[in-house]
């Protein structure tokens, strides 16, 4: 899958698997400095992924501050040909100050074994 640059950051599309239904969402941050995947909740919204009370909550911090955030078991997360099935991610409202529906962070890209060739721009399975 072809990366593409916003802001001078790496962006990619993604696709959110949960309970028989699905969303792409095009403006999302490849981020080796997030341990986690995150994603607003404004954009998960119209798959059904809102908080309910058994959902853990638990606070993230990273250069911008820190935010809460609530876990849910999607799925499948995909992003080109690399895809998680039953992968836990973070839900939050991502007040980051620019355009941006969600973060695709170290623990998806290390169980993917994914290998960002910058050179070609591009996201590729090991």
């Amino acid at each position: 899958m072809k990366i593409r640059l916003r802001y001078g950051l790496p962006f990619v599309s993604a696709t959110l698997h949960y309970r028989s239904q699905h969303v792409t969402l095009k403006n999302i941050l490849l981020d080796t400095g997030s341990a986690g995947s995150i994603f607003s909740t404004d954009k998960v919204l119209p798959v059904g992924l809102t908080y309910e009370p058994d959902d853990m909550v638990h606070r993230i911090r990273g250069v911008g501050g820190s935010e809460f955030v609530f876990t849910k078991q999607i799925d499948l997360l995909k992003v080109g040909d690399l895809s998680v099935a039953l992968f836990e991610i973070e839900i939050g409202a991502m007040d980051y100050g620019f355009d941006i529906d969600g973060i695709i962070g170290m623990d998806f890209l290390k169980k993917v074994g994914a290998v960002l060739n910058l050179n070609n721009m591009e996201i590729l399975s090991s």
